[in-house]
Formats: structure tokens, C-alpha cells, sequence
């Protein structure tokens, strides 16, 4: 069956679904995240599925992120089109997490912002040689969200501060040691994986031994994470209180890829490069993913009513001038009420409340 551009089949004992979006490398729909969905709830009362598996189609990646200049058309409306879709992906999100089936996520190629939540969350990750991971969210005058922050907040070291608040792509290596994916794989393993996935006739836990076994046997060793050499100076910069004091501490290391890091910083929205920080350090004290996603949930949606995310996407997606307008300009007129006003609470009918459950 291929429906609203998410193809959903089975095969033995695998739910199979291939995001189909190629041309667009994937990219997220609110009517994907439906079809998803109402597969996996289908799905969790089948005897017949054992697993799931998610693809992506075409060869440039599995999810490049939401469809930002939808986003932007919505943002600068004010319409309620992105509010309503990422309730809907926040909580397929969650979903993912706590499937009480493996979920087995292929993390090849390209995997951006709602790509990650899409795979980053499930029970079995496998990156290939070909995987750049990103959550280039400042870039855009935005913030990670889809559990982003859950997750870069409990990577080693400060190599999720790293990411969050520079957006720079993370290879295989980079990925596994930040603990946000569990297998490398080859990509030309790839189809003898899932066929062998489909072979799979055993039930409980037999069945998952044997999934484990399948992506075990070909599984190889992780690759070396490209940031490797540069671990000890971003555990260093990234551990200072503010982030004019990060970007100060590696302006003045002496390392010059330090140095072109706190460009890339001042290049950022300076208001989503502060919440960033903020975000990501209170995602580090909270007990769950839900109530993370809830925090994302509010600052996602002040970002939607700011003037930082319309014009962003504008300066990247929509007329590629790469020369966005901030406001306020300078990390320095962003002060701390600002900040904090991001993760003030909703009115209670807006919350999210995923972490309510808990």
C-alpha cells in the first residue's frame, strides 16, 4: 500500500515503512506523521508484526527535517497548520520511544531536525557509512525540538551542546559515540539485513533475540568519530555558563577549527542560540523524554511567533540570500527575561502534557 507519501507493507513478520519523499529527501508532512501513526497502532495489536523497520527512499538520506518552508508560510500568516503538526509529531515521537515492539530505525544518508525524531528515539539504530546527522535548528531561527534536546543533553561530554548550538553535521563515528544511534552498518548490507529481518518466524523473545542477532552478524566496528580530536576543547568551551562565554573561550583557544566554530555561532539566531543552551541544559534535569518534549513544545512555539524563524528560513529556504536579518542582532541584546520567557507555560489547553503521563 503506498499512501500520502509513506509506503507501508509487510513482509514475514516486518512492518516495513519507507518515508517516499525522495526529491524532497524525505521530508516530513503532517500527513505523514498520520499514516505513520495509525500503522503503528494498527501494528502494536498484530500478532502477525513482530518489528518495524523505517527507510527512507531514494539514496540521499532517510528525513531531512520538516517541510521549514511550509513552516514559514504558516509562521508568517499566523496561522495554526505547524502548531497542529507538531503536537501530532511531538507525540509520535514519544510514541516511538516507549513502542512496545523493536522499532528498527535505518539512519542512512541524510537525517535532520524531524528526521531525528523519527529514529533517534527508537529501539534499534543503525547508521551507515553515509549518515550525516544534524539538528541545524539556529541556523533557521529555531530551536531543537522532536526530543532533540533529550538526547543532546545526555550525549558525552559537551558534544550535544556542540551540535545543538552550531547545527554541524555528525558522521557514524560521531553519532554512536554520542549515543544516539547503536549499530554501524555498510550500506550494501542493507537489503540482506531486512531480508533477513523478513525471515524471521520465531515469536517473543526468541523473536527479538533473533532481530538482535540478524543486525549483530552484520554489524561493524564503529568507524572514529570525526570530533574526536576536537573532544577535548569542546568539553572545555562548551562547559562555560553562557554562551558569550563560549563563544569568548573559543574565540581565544588558539585552535583554529575552535576559532571558525565561534563564527558559526555568531552567524546563528543569537536569541535561539541562548535558548538553545538553555533548552538543552534543563532537558538534562528533567525525568523523561515526555517532558521534553512538553519544554520543546513551549519554545517551539514562541520561535513560531517571533520574527528570528520567518526570517531565517526566508534568508535560507526561500530566497537563499544566506544573509539573515537577526532580532535582536548581537547575542548581548538578548537578555535573560528574554530567554526564560520561552519556557514559560502554556494556557492549559495549548500544553502538550505527554509528560503528565509519567
Amino acid at each position: 500500500m503506498t499512501t500520502s507519501d509513506v509506503r507501508v507493507t509487510r513482509s514475514g513478520r516486518l512492518g516495513h515503512l519507507v518515508l517516499d519523499r525522495p526529491r524532497a529527501i524525505n521530508a516530513l508532512t503532517h500527513d505523514m506523521v498520520h499514516v505513520i501513526t495509525a500503522a503503528l497502532d494498527e501494528w502494536e495489536h498484530d500478532d502477525r508484526i513482530g518489528a518495524v523497520v523505517l527507510t527512507g527512499a531514494g539514496e540521499r538520506g532517510l528525513c531531512a527535517g520538516g517541510d521549514i518552508r511550509a513552516i514559514h508560510d504558516d509562521a508568517k500568516a499566523g496561522g495554526t497548520a505547524t502548531r497542529d503538526f507538531w503536537r501530532d509529531e511531538y507525540r509520535l515521537d514519544a510514541r516511538i520511544a516507549r513502542y512496545p515492539k523493536p522499532f528498527v530505525a535505518v539512519m542512512d544518508g541524510l537525517v535532520m531536525g524531524g528526521g531525528v525524531g523519527l529514529s533517534a528515539h527508537a529501539s534499534h539504530r543503525i547508521v551507515t557509512e553515509r549518515t550525516r546527522l544534524a539538528m541545524p535548528e539556529t541556523g533557521i531561527g529555531f530551536v531543537p525540538d522532536v526530543g532533540g534536546t533529550w538526547l543532546l543533553g545526555r550525549a558525552s561530554g559537551e558534544l550535544g551542546t556542540h551540535a545543538a548550538l552550531t547545527g554541524c553535521a555528525l558522521g557514524p563515528g560521531d553519532v554512536l559515540t554520542m549515543g544516539l544511534a547503536d549499530w554501524f552498518l555498510p550500506t550494501d548490507t542493507l537489503p540482506a539485513l531486512l531480508a533477513a529481518l523478513a525471515d524471521l518466524r520465531c515469536t517473543g523473545e526468541a523473536f527479538e533475540t533473533g532481530l538482535g542477532a540478524a543486525v549483530g552478524q552484520l554489524a561493524e566496528p564503529e568507524p572514529e568519530p570525526t570530533l574526536g580530536a576536537a573532544r577535548w576543547w569542546i568539553d572545555r568551551c562548551y562547559a562555560a555558563p553562557t554562551v558569550e562565554e563560549v563563544v569568548a573561550r573559543l574565540a581565544a583557544s588558539g585552535v583554529g577549527d575552535a576559532e571558525d566554530t565561534a563564527k558559526t555561532i555568531g552567524q546563528r539566531s543569537p536569541t535561539c542560540v541562548k535558548v538553545a543552551l538553555e533548552a538543552v541544559r534543563r532537558a538534562r534535569r528533567l525525568p523523561s523524554l515526555e517532558h521534553a518534549l512538553d519544554q520543546e513544545f513551549r519554545v517551539s512555539l514562541r520561535c513560531l511567533s517571533e520574527p528570528d524563524m520567518v526570517e531565517g528560513i526566508r534568508a535560507q529556504v526561500v530566497d537563499k540570500d544566506r544573509d539573515p536579518r537577526w532580532s535582536p542582532p548581537v547575542l548581548e541584546q538578548v537578555d535573560d527575561t528574554l530567554v526564560e520567557g520561552y519556557f514559560a507555560p502554556l494556557t492549559d489547553t495549548d500544553e502538550l502534557g505527554l509528560g503528565e503521563d509519567r
